[in-house]
């Protein structure tokens, strides 16, 4: 991670075979960060990578997610450390924060999902339920197919904004562009999944 990018790169993959950093104070270490000290960053994703996605892990249980959204939260604590504030509590429960409140998101935003897909049979199943049901599921294997198709800056600031349910500019500072980068960006991959798909927005 020497020589980290902060507009570009994103903190190595989080695990549980990350060993542990130094016995540095992490409200020093986070300081240091907050004016872009990549050793402070390195020092801080060591100590803390493993308790984050030990946290992750028993909120999301699956791996893979608890994965990404321990990338997320590290990728949250070098951009925001400025907002950390030693008064109102240790620069740990601070990043620990970070991680269970986006672990919690990424559940009820899977949750409200299937909550979408349970309405669609709410009695006894009909011949027509189970041709909505195939409907939905066909569609979502266009949606997969279409996002194919965008560039991988578009599919990733789509998904973000459309599945992730993230705003505009929190797409914009999680991946640390310009909003109306941003904004462009969806617009055209909004615009080409459309043409894939057929339909008219």
């Amino acid at each position: 991670m020497n020589g980290m990018d902060t507009s570009t790169t994103s903190p190595e993959q989080p695990g549980p075979g990350r060993p542990a950093g130094g016995g540095q104070d992490p409200a020093q270490l986070l300081a240091l960060v907050a004016r872009g000290d990549h050793a402070a960053f390195e020092t801080v994703y060591d100590q803390l990578a493993g308790p984050v996605y030990g946290l992750v892990r028993k909120v999301l249980r699956d791996p893979a997610q608890s994965e990404e959204i321990a990338q997320e939260v590290l990728l949250e604590v070098w951009r925001t450390a400025s907002r950390f504030d030693p008064a109102r509590g240790s620069a740990t429960a601070w990043v620990m924060t970070i991680a269970h409140r986006r672990a919690v998101d990424r559940v009820r935003s899977e949750s409200a999902a299937a909550t979408r897909e349970r309405k669609l049979t709410p009695g006894p199943v009909t011949a027509d339920d189970v041709a909505e049901l195939v409907e939905t599921a066909l569609d979502r294997q266009r949606v997969r197919r279409c996002l194919g198709t965008l560039t991988p800056l578009q599919a990733e600031s789509v998904k973000l904004a459309y599945y992730a349910g993230y705003t505009y500019p929190q797409v914009a500072v999680l991946l640390g562009v310009p909003l109306g980068t941003i904004k462009t960006r969806i617009r055209d991959g909004l615009i080409r999944l459309r043409d894939c798909m057929g339909v008219t927005w």
